[in-house]
């Protein structure tokens, strides 16, 4: 069945750094896009970041672009997601999302989620 396990996550200082990991399995990797998505405390569950399968294609959210960057190794059958200059408002449990078919960016499968906190 698909699994996807996230890590890396933890607390991160203003103007730090961060890199999340979400190893998959049970499914072949390198013919899916993925993603990540962000969930706030008490708000609703925001896309972050996206790559296509072969990683010829990213994609960002508004307020990560310039900052976030989102990479995949096929061969490791692991997608990332490096977090550079976050902000509190960063503060979120991070899932790594699974695409349902091909190159397309809509959620099928997640994770149980990373826990990043942006505090000085």
């Amino acid at each position: 069945q698909v699994q996807l396990v996230e890590s890396g996550g933890g607390l991160a200082q203003p103007g730090g750094s961060l890199r999340l990991s979400c190893a998959a399995s049970g499914f072949t990797f390198s013919s899916y896009a993925m993603s990540w998505a962000r969930q706030a405390p008490g708000k609703g569950l925001e896309w972050v970041s996206g790559i296509y399968s072969d990683g010829s294609d990213t994609y960002y959210a508004d307020s990560v672009k310039g900052r976030f960057t989102i990479s995949r190794d096929n061969a490791k059958n692991t997608v990332y997601l490096q977090m550079n200059n976050p902000k509190p408002e960063n503060t979120a449990l991070y899932y790594c999302i699974k695409g349902p078919e091909g190159d397309s960016l809509k959620y099928d499968y997640w994770g149980q989620g990373t826990q990043v906190a942006v505090s000085s």
